[in-house]
């Protein structure tokens, strides 16, 4: 199997040692994103709202550069530091995601990168 690396300026670049999205044969794992504006490097200013449109933004554009777009997700994890954001999170979430929603988890975790409130991970396929 062969595995190539997926990356765009028009994500936040990564900021530890790990790749915006790794291709491997039919399937494209893409790192989890967090709301950075991808031109300054920092937080979004905003609230949960904001915060959750910029990730989703920034986990299209991965997509995007390996050609496809979010009816190829197959499987996400959505991380929040507060649960209480859940249905927010979840609403904006569901106009990602189209008809054909993809398999998820979604976690309340400790902490995230930079104080963010959300992070968001995906599988696609690209076969």
């Amino acid at each position: 199997m062969t595995l190539s690396k997926v990356a765009t300026k028009l994500a936040p670049a990564a900021i530890g040692p790990y790749s915006q999205a790794i291709k491997a044969g039919d399937y494209l794992f893409c790192s989890g994103q967090i709301p950075l504006d991808p031109a300054t490097g920092e937080m979004v200013a905003g609230g949960i709202e904001e915060q959750t449109r910029q990730v989703l933004a920034n986990l299209s554009q991965v997509l995007s550069a390996a050609g496809l777009d979010a009816g190829a997700v197959v499987k996400t994890t959505i991380y929040l530091a507060d649960l209480a954001d859940f249905a927010v999170v979840n609403g904006i979430y569901a106009g990602f995601c189209g008809e054909l929603a993809p398999a998820r988890a979604t976690v309340q975790v400790a902490g995230l990168p930079k104080g963010a409130r959300v992070e968001i991970d995906a599988i696609a396929y690209c076969g």
